[in-house]
């Protein structure tokens, strides 16, 4: 079972705090997944939108595909998510309930099809923001003191 990672989305983690992951199959048009094989999909700002029902992947820019001229597909497309029923009630119940949101966390290749990553987070404070940079810092420092020191 072979992972290629193709995208993360580096600023969920800033952002928001993540508390449960899933993992989904993207429907695609053939020029949409021959793009994300070549790299060329970002999900800086995508989110995840459902109604109860089903669940759609939101924002999340899959460049044209060259080779594909004509049959190409719209880079900003709602992409349907495959997720089992149980999966999906949870995350309706979660974001209608608690109001959290869903964050796409990283888009990867398993065994030639396509998966995102998908996490229900809260979204973080300006001082939770700051007390991870801290937390940060603080170790890149200590780390830093310790190889110098050996």
């Amino acid at each position: 079972m072979s992972v290629k990672i193709i995208a993360r989305n580096r600023k969920a983690r800033f952002d928001y705090s993540l508390l449960e992951q899933f993992e989904a199959g993207i429907v695609l048009r053939g020029s949409e997944i021959k793009s994300i094989r070549a790299g060329q999909i970002s999900i800086k700002e995508a989110y995840v939108r459902t109604n109860g029902e089903q669940a759609w992947l939101v924002s999340a820019h899959i460049a044209p595909y060259d080779p594909a001229s004509g049959e190409n597909h719209e880079p900003l497309r709602e992409r349907k998510l495959l997720l089992h029923r149980k999966e999906i009630d949870q995350l309706w119940d979660a974001v209608q309930r608690k109001g959290l949101t869903i964050v796409p966390t990283q888009v990867y290749l398993k065994d030639g099809r396509a998966k995102v990553e998908i996490a229900l987070a809260r979204g973080k404070h300006k001082y939770d923001k700051r007390r991870d940079i801290a937390k940060r810092d603080a170790q890149r420092d200590m780390d830093r003191a310790l190889r110098q020191r050996s």
